[in-house]
């Protein structure tokens, strides 16, 4: 069941009911029934890794708050870290690992039988690994309590609208919420719904229309040509950022009609002037989980330059890794790694330069600039993100510099006739309308900054809602970030 599924717009409404029907003590453990049907959708048999993996956290976290002693509290999370770590590297690196090590020794002579096992990776393993792991290490800091009824925290980690694909919630914002459940309220409900409505435009509307392109050269490189490789790879930006954030968007909508906030998670992340910048913006929950639990125990800046820049590049080859058992998400990682450490190495000398060449450095025009070339530097990496294969990617990274090309026989070769750029054009020139309307985001105060009164923007909701309808050939196609 995903979220653009005639299936999941049957379970919602029902959930969405008895969430408010029912009374204060029967909320939770529905949700709690609702959440693991959910999952089970997907692989109810795979069901028994979150039950064990929440299982092994709650009971680690009681020990290490009950225990005074550091050698038990250091062991209880030392078992969690490779009880979790664990089942998460077996079913989503094993078989990566396997080949590696085969590849490595069939590079140096030898000839060694390939060793591969018939591995199904879990739908969201990446995702509540990593929200029961800040759980158990927040608990052994003292910076949270643990929660006593082992439901709410199972709850906790099962929660339906951002089990599979986030965010990574942090406990002292979600558990508060779901032990206290709000009544129904208007704005709320309003809310949510326009981020269901937004969130499905950008997967069906435009992440969906777009794949089509991209696909057409990142399925086929050996035929691309470096104009091609330049669309495609400009397509896929939108792409994945329309499909992941209308996950998210689809998510926090959810939550947000049940009167539960979920945490935010990109922010205009192509408005970024820097790519530092960038992972402030593009899937902040992963981002700050990375900073909180793996780049400031490494030293984080608190330390010689050398140090904080290899602590830099760990954290993005980890962040890789984390994205896929696949070299291609290794190299990408790598790049943005090194994107961080040239960025911190040059940042004084660019804007040394800039100011010499007469223009201000935090002025307008060298921001668009800044703009434009850090889109351009999250565009190259993208190209391997989204290559199938290491071999593609060198290929059309080869592509991309000497393959040429007229734009029509590129054109032609994507399928992209006047119709089909057109849509394209006005979907995207839609999804830009939409960030400009989206003015209601939530204030300090709680109150929305909308025009109440404005008829034209309700027009809007309703063609956006329409048009979805319209385009959503097979709504279930899969979201990108449910492979990680």
């Amino acid at each position: 069941m995903t979220f653009n599924s005639w299936e999941f717009l049957l379970f919602y409404p029902i959930v969405l009911l008895l969430y408010f029907v029912l009374p204060k003590k029967l909320k939770w453990p529905m949700l709690l029934i609702a959440s693991y049907y959910f999952y089970m959708c997907y692989q109810a048999e795979l069901v028994v890794l979150i039950l064990g993996t929440t299982i092994v956290s709650w009971i680690a976290s009681r020990i290490i708050e009950a225990k005074t002693d550091p050698r038990i509290r250091k062991l209880c999370l030392a078992v969690t870290l490779v009880i979790c770590l664990g089942v998460l590297f077996f079913y989503k690196y094993f078989n990566f690992l396997s080949g590696s090590v085969t590849g490595i020794i069939t590079a140096l002579g030898g000839t060694p039988s390939p060793f591969m096992l018939d591995l199904v990776l879990p739908v969201g393993i990446s995702f509540y690994t990593f929200q029961t792991l800040s759980y158990v290490i927040d608990v052994y800091r003292g910076d949270i309590k643990t929660e006593p009824n082992f439901f709410f925290y199972a709850l906790f980690v099962s929660f339906f609208p951002q089990l599979v694909a986030g965010p990574i919630e942090r406990p002292d914002n979600l558990i508060p919420q779901l032990k206290n459940p709000k009544p129904w309220s208007n704005p709320d409900a309003i809310k949510g719904a326009k981020h269901m409505i937004v969130g499905f435009f950008k997967k069906i509307c435009v992440a969906d229309l777009l794949s089509v392109y991209v696909n057409s050269i990142y399925n086929n490189p050996t035929e691309a040509t470096s104009l091609g490789v330049i669309i495609a790879t400009c397509l896929f930006a939108v792409q994945i950022y329309c499909d992941f954030s209308g996950y998210t968007d689809i998510a926090t909508g959810c939550a947000r009609i049940m009167g539960i906030r979920l945490m935010k998670n990109f922010d205009h992340p192509y408005m970024a002037t820097t790519i530092k910048e960038f992972w402030s913006r593009w899937h902040i929950s992963l981002s700050s989980w990375f900073r909180d639990y793996l780049y400031i125990p490494l030293g984080g800046s608190r330390c010689k330059k050398w140090r904080h820049l290899m602590n830099l590049f760990i954290v993005f080859m980890v962040s890789g890794l984390w994205h896929g058992a696949a070299w291609t998400y290794v190299i990408w990682g790598a790049i943005h790694g090194v994107y961080q450490i040239v960025g911190q190495l040059t940042i004084k000398g660019r804007n040394k330069l800039i100011t010499n060449i007469g223009l201000d450095p935090k002025g307008r025009l060298v921001g668009w600039g800044r703009r434009v070339i850090t889109f351009i530097l999250v565009c190259f990496s993208w190209l391997f993100f989204r290559a199938n294969t290491t071999d593609d990617a060198w290929v059309l990274l080869g592509k991309l510099f000497t393959a040429g090309g007229s734009l029509t026989d590129t054109l032609t070769h994507m399928s992209l006739d006047i119709t089909n750029i057109l849509m394209c054009i006005l979907s995207v020139a839609t999804l830009v309308i939409i960030d400009r309307l989206l003015k209601y985001e939530d204030a300090d105060d709680g109150s929305f900054i909308l025009v109440r009164n404005s008829s034209f923007i309700y027009y809007v909701w309703i063609i956006i809602f329409s048009w979805a309808i319209l385009l959503s050939k097979d709504m279930a196609s899969t979201f990108i970030y449910f492979q990680f």
